[in-house]
């Protein structure tokens, strides 16, 4: 579907800029937000002003009726007619005007929300590999869907309640000033009174409401991690202790929620109370100045109604901070994932038209954040385009960091990594990862049907290469035997398939893509070896005139890579053919012993 036509998203990745960060404002981000967006936002003031001047008009049209009334004469009738064609009118006016008001209003706040949802799934996308594996999803999960709900509160109660209610506040005081200055003097005692509740319980909400948000995330990742597990945990009968580590997390945040409406309904009882007795007050006072003189009958009514909504804007304005508090956090929370500067920066790098696979280890090493000491020490090894390299060795000794440097999730800490004879870090990764595919060793299937997985990010792809695709991976194999054939529906993760079945697709999805550089993550490893026989013969169609490197956990698997290396501790200790490295009696076979110890020659695919 062409976008053109379509609403343009706005991008409000500026709003978090390093300079927020240091001053750590969440209130100044959210500042900053509404200065993006002032002009929508004061079109909505004025139009919530216009639909609702009933409110100010018709106390002014009852004093007025009223006082006609009390001091009589000829003309009564009259004055009530006009005062009441006044108010009929601005009753009338209200139901278009704030039809539109609602219309532009409602559609200018989701705008804003689809914008921060918009410029936070483009901030994780441009967070490193790194990030994602050291931060739990259920967390994430939690700071996208509630937060952002949180936020849209935030900025719907500021751009609906706060902002109309100051609007409003403004006015009746304006009014009450220019009527009785005595009034204005009472109705001024309300405001310290009220700022001075509002201040004894500000801490309080703040620490709760963190409280409150940092137990729901971990609610979430928990079970998040739960639902990961559940076919460990059914397997090994651990389904009730997990059922009372979840009942442990599930009691922690009930306490805290209680915590939040307990402090919340404090707040609010002793504000509505205070709120009540100065209106009582306030009646009082009015009365005795009318029965003096200083104000006329009528003006009870008018100050009364203009004390009732000055204190209950005052009120609605102080009960709101729970919500805003709450907001707040919300935003700081986001704020996490948008300050985080370990992020992948193509700008300003080479663009790759095109990738050869000529690839270089130049005296490479590589030390994870916070390690005590290098996981790839001095890596020095050149691959030619079109040749098939093999890595191996035990647990811990740097197979996935070397996969990981090549894709380009991870940067060299030493030495260099060149592709093409240019530096890794002068290339645009984005671009550099068109021309390469993984096949890693889990499945990684989207929630869709066999063809979705396929031509994932590659929609226009023509039947005729699909099919060929589809003949390359081995797929047709097995395709005539599911019910609706490439539009079968898989489920989560391709649930409904087999291991070898989801490992031929996600091969599919690799030859699709006809990568110049192919990694393959110990791709047969958690297969039987009827799967592995299937896989494998895709995967000998697969490294076809490709730049290969395979992680393999069957070693025997490797016997025609072009060159196998053998790394220990995170050093290459041999470089050689399978042949080459056999006769040498060195580390590989040491390994190839060990790996024919659990599975027996004639087991293996040929």
């Amino acid at each position: 579907m062409s976008t053109k036509n379509q609403t343009a998203l706005p991008d409000y990745e500026k709003l978090f800029e390093e300079e927020s960060l240091s001053k750590k404002s969440s209130m100044g981000i959210i500042l900053k937000l509404i200065k993006k967006n002032w002009l929508k936002i004061s079109i909505s003031l004025l139009m919530f002003f216009i639909k609702d001047i009933y409110s100010i008009v018709v106390p002014i049209a009852t004093a007025n009726i009223i006082d006609i009334v009390v001091a009589g004469g000829d003309n009564i009738w009259k004055g009530i007619i006009e005062n009441a064609a006044v108010v009929m009118f601005v009753y009338l006016i209200h139901i278009p005007l704030h039809i539109v008001y609602a219309k532009y209003t409602d559609n200018m706040l989701r705008t804003i929300s689809a914008g921060m949802r918009r410029t936070i799934i483009r901030k994780l996308q441009h967070l490193s590999i790194t990030y994602h594996k050291e931060i739990e999803s259920g967390r994430v999960q939690s700071k996208f869907i509630r937060d952002i709900e949180a936020i849209e509160h935030l900025l719907t109660q500021i751009v609906k309640s706060i902002g109309p209610s100051f609007i409003f506040l403004i006015a009746n005081i304006i009014i009450v000033i220019n009527t009785s200055w005595i009034v204005a003097i009472f109705f001024a005692l309300v405001v310290p009174i009220q700022v001075t509740i509002t201040s004894f319980f500000r801490k309080n909400l703040r620490a709760v409401n963190a409280d409150f948000r940092k137990a729901n995330e971990q609610m979430s990742a928990k079970v998040s991690e739960m639902i990961n597990m559940i076919p460990v945990t059914k397997a090994h009968g651990l389904e009730e202790e997990e059922l009372i580590k979840l009942e442990t997390k599930i009691r922690g945040l009930r306490t805290k929620a209680l915590g939040v409406d307990s402090a919340n309904a404090r707040f609010g009882s002793s504000l509505h109370i205070t709120l009540q007795i100065f209106s009582l007050v306030n009646l009082v006072f009015n009365s005795y100045l009318a029965m003096i003189g200083v104000i006329g009958v009528g003006d009870i009514v008018l100050f009364r109604t203009y004390f009732a909504d000055i204190a209950g804007k005052i009120n609605g304005l102080i009960a709101m901070l729970p919500e805003l508090t709450k907001g707040i956090e919300s935003v700081r929370s986001v704020s996490e994932i948008m300050f985080s500067n370990d992020v992948e920066d193509d700008e300003g790098k080479i663009k790759l038209r095109f990738v050869h696979g000529h690839l270089k280890f130049d005296h490479l090493n590589y030390r994870y954040p916070g390690a005590d000491e290098d996981t790839i020490k001095d890596l020095d090894l050149e691959v030619k385009p079109g040749e098939c390299i093999a890595f191996v060795g035990g647990s811990g000794s740097g197979k996935s960091t070397v996969m990981n440097i090549i894709i380009g999730f991870l940067q060299p800490t030493g030495g260099q990594y060149l592709i093409d004879g240019k530096p890794v870090e002068a290339l645009s990764m984005s671009d550099y990862r068109h021309f390469i595919s993984v096949v890693p060793q889990n499945s990684i299937l989207m929630t869709g049907t066999i063809r979705d997985n396929i031509t994932f990010g590659m929609p226009n792809i023509s039947e005729k290469r699909l099919n060929e695709v589809l003949e390359l991976a081995n797929i047709t194999e097995f395709l005539d035997t599911l019910p609706n054939g490439l539009d079968t529906f898989i489920g989560e993760n391709g649930g409904k398939l087999s291991g070898g079945q989801k490992q031929r697709i996600c091969i599919a999805r690799a030859l699709i893509r006809d990568p110049k550089i192919l990694i393959l993550d110990e791709a047969t490893s958690a297969l039987d070896n009827i799967s592995e026989y299937h896989v494998q013969k895709a995967i000998n169609e697969l490294i076809k005139n490709r730049t290969t490197f395979v992680v393999a956990h069957r070693l025997s698997t490797i016997r025609d890579a072009d060159r196998i290396v053998v790394l220990d501790g995170g050093r290459m200790v041999e470089i050689g053919t399978y042949e080459e490295l056999m006769e040498k009696k060195g580390k590989f076979y040491e390994l190839k012993t060990l790996s024919d110890m659990n599975v027996s020659e004639e087991d293996l695919p040929v």
